[in-house]
């Protein structure tokens, strides 16, 4: 969600910060997992009312030096298109993608981690994963079908 290694490395701790102190809120029996990603949900979007520029700084460190270097051309290319195409994604699909694609969360965990109904996560996904072809594709603008 964050884009950068770094800044997700500190969304993490965070996450576990806050989850740590406010332990005694989590109720027996419920999922942890969900329950953390909720967590981080939060913490994110209270960062991005609080640096609405989130591409300010950008860190120089020996880590952010080693970049790994694909086996083919191509690969890194899609990979890069791909993150791109992630990035300019709406707020609301991209949490949905990430959630379902990368986290492999079940629609239920997403519905409870994000507050809203799983019809609503469906949707998002679907939207979402279109838009993500189209940008793949290289159109400016998804087409619209005709439904019989």
């Amino acid at each position: 969600m964050v884009g950068d290694r770094d800044r997700a490395d500190d969304l993490v701790q965070d996450t576990l910060e806050r989850a740590w102190g406010k332990l005694h809120l989590w109720r027996q029996g419920s999922d942890i997992r969900a329950w953390m990603f909720t967590i981080m949900h939060n913490l994110f979007i209270n960062h991005i009312r609080q640096n609405p520029n989130p591409h300010a700084f950008v860190t120089l460190d020996e880590e952010a030096l080693d970049i790994p270097v694909r086996a083919t051309q191509d690969e890194g290319l899609e990979m890069r298109d791909l993150m791109s195409a992630i990035s300019r994604l709406p707020g609301e699909f991209k949490e949905v993608v990430l959630l379902v694609g990368l986290e492999q969360m079940r629609y239920e965990e997403v519905a409870q981690v994000l507050g809203i109904p799983i019809g609503t996560v469906m949707s998002r996904l679907s939207r979402g994963r279109e838009k993500l072809r189209v940008l793949m594709a290289g159109n400016a603008a998804p087409t619209l079908r005709r439904v019989k």
